[in-house]
């Protein structure tokens, strides 16, 4: 999961809203938290396989959807006196051109699970799909943000499990990847954003709450990462991962740390599939016991298996997936 910019700023300084950008730093702080927790599983340093967690999974999904929220409230502040279309477009070609160099850097980072419509690229498409919504009536944009909401229980075809479809949401089939926002059931979130705008505008004008300014520092510091969220976004987590792994370098990875990392990445993969994260989790673990049982399991930590002890590891891994025969 990751974080999202807002789309075009205000026409100008005094139309800004700074209890908007402290809310969206304060959702970046949330992400923070859930970034640095991915890593620290990604790298085997904590037990957790904070990928399949519920807890987890759930705190993702709220950051995401307050993010998306906050893009729907955005559009509609940075157009209430119209469409500054040189700012728009210029705003859309920074958040596209970001999504574009994280799919690029993921694909050669992580090939298998790299990010090919993440929070961003839901950014980018969200601003343009939401613009027509901003002149119709309040209650058509909250009928077509549930219609958004529902779209995905209610269609079905084999057509869009295709992985070329994949991006609009409706596909059935596992998606192996590491951020994942599709169009639909997220775009609900932008247009919620415009139904909440658009029924508080009204009294926010010439309000405290218009008016109101961060005064500590922690505030200034948390409104000013909500008004630059895109660079932070891009530069976040190249630092963190770039902190654990100098951490790793100079404290070498104990024998523990090795099985967690076995664990881990046997969970990442099954997670991939049909499975829940318990019964993945009880498939790693009985494959770990078999491999030890056979002798294989020095090899198989140090990549040492030869085509046999591949196809025996395949064979154990295949017995743990058995349901276990009746008594």
């Amino acid at each position: 999961m990751s974080a999202v910019p807002p789309p075009p700023a205000a026409p100008s300084p005094r139309l800004r809203l700074e209890a908007v950008d402290l809310a969206r730093g304060l959702a970046l702080l949330a992400m923070f938290v859930f970034h640095f927790a991915y890593d620290l599983s990604y790298f085997g340093l904590i037990e957790t396989h904070v990928p399949s967690e519920p807890g987890w999974r759930w705190f993702a999904r709220l950051i995401a959807g307050s993010f998306l929220t906050l893009v729907g409230i955005s559009l509609v502040l940075a157009t209430r006196t119209g469409l500054n279309r040189p700012a728009f477009l210029k705003r859309l070609a920074m958040v596209s051109g970001a999504a574009a160099l994280v799919t690029l850097a993921t694909y050669f980072a992580m090939p298998r699970s790299f990010i090919f419509f993440g929070i961003l690229h839901h950014v980018t498409l969200g601003s343009v799909l939401a613009l027509p919504f901003l002149r119709l009536p309040v209650a058509a944009v909250a009928v077509a943000a549930i219609v958004a909401f529902a779209l995905p229980v209610l269609v079905a075809h084999p057509l869009l499990d295709q992985p070329a479809l994949a991006w609009l949401g409706f596909s059935r089939a596992p998606i192996v990847t590491a951020d994942f926002v599709p169009v639909f059931p997220w775009f609900g979130c932008v247009l919620g954003g415009v139904v909440l705008a658009r029924l508080a505008l009204p009294r926010l004008v010439g309000s405290r709450f218009a008016a109101w300014r961060p005064a500590s520092l922690p505030a200034r510091i948390v409104a000013w990462g909500g008004r630059h969220s895109l660079l932070v976004y891009l530069v976040h987590q190249p630092v963190f991962i770039g902190a654990l792994m100098l951490a790793l370098q100079l404290s070498p990875s104990p024998p523990a740390s090795q099985e967690r990392g076995f664990m881990l990445s046997c969970q990442s993969s099954c997670a991939a599939g049909p499975l829940g994260a318990e019964a993945c989790e009880r498939l790693c673990v009985c494959t770990a016991d078999s491999l030890k049982r056979e002798g294989l399991w020095a090899a198989t930590l140090a990549d040492r298996l030869d085509e046999v002890g591949r196809g025996r590891v395949t064979e154990l891994a295949q017995a743990c997936l058995r349901p276990a025969a009746p008594r």
